[in-house]
């Protein structure tokens, strides 16, 4: 609550906003596999490993209550809050001089823009439009399209076999978008990466649906949830 009420100081936050993870039903729902990688490392999991992850989330929950208390708190089962924080920028973004997002979650990137910007809580970085060169190497419209075809190791989705960063940026830079490298599949060459991404075609599509927070949030959060949050968020 102190590093929450210490954020909001140091960026004069006239509004504060909590969001909690509840899974996402979306992308289980399209993508059976969406982070099973996190469900094996629990199944391996030591008793006392259990018991203390248990142990965080019952504190995290009565934190979260307290919070809710002061603040807007949002959390809805089978939804991430990446979608949630997603939906607020997409939409409310207008009313606000600025948007500081304060997670340590790279994949909040996505929602930078002239008046979004990013703290990690982690690193201690800021992370804005201005000084997004000094983060990556690609104009900010590119980051959807680099991890369309990279994937996620840490959300279990797949890329292309043989594509990091490097070849990414590339293939962003010559071709367009990743939906443009979609189009222009198959492309003919002799390099084996360039042959994984004419077979990963259709994993194209699926990686949009998976990561591109802004278009499908409505989505992955649901009617029934959009009208809950919309109506506590206007109200408050």
């Amino acid at each position: 609550m102190q590093t929450v009420e210490s954020l909001a100081n140091s960026y004069e936050a006239k509004e504060i906003v909590i969001l909690g993870d509840g899974g996402s039903s979306y992308r289980e729902a399209i993508y059976p596999d969406y982070k099973g990688n996190r469900k094996e490392l629990k199944e391996k999991q030591t008793e006392q490993e259990a018991q203390e992850f248990k142990d965080f989330l019952e504190e995290f929950t009565r934190a979260f209550d307290i919070l809710g208390e002061m603040y807007h708190t949002f959390r809805f089962k089978g939804v991430e809050a990446d979608d949630i924080a997603a939906y607020l920028v997409k939409y409310y973004k207008q009313d606000y001089n600025h948007v500081w997002l304060i997670s340590s979650d790279k994949d909040w990137d996505l929602l930078i823009d002239d008046n979004v910007s990013r703290f990690s809580s982690v690193t201690r970085k800021e992370i804005t439009k201005e000084n997004w060169s000094e983060h990556y190497n690609y104009d900010p419209e590119m980051h959807i399209s680099i991890k369309v075809l990279m994937g996620d190791k840490g959300d279990h989705v797949p890329g292309v076999e043989g594509i990091g960063i490097k070849r990414a940026e590339t293939l962003v830079k010559s071709y367009g978008s990743a939906y443009d490298i979609y189009d222009s599949l198959p492309i003919q060459s002799k390099y084996k990466y360039i042959q994984n991404l004419n077979e990963f075609e259709e994993g194209i599509p699926l990686n949009y649906e998976l990561m591109d927070l802004l278009t499908y949030c409505d989505d992955a959060i649901g009617k029934e949830n959009i009208q809950i949050l919309t109506e506590e968020f206007n109200n408050g």
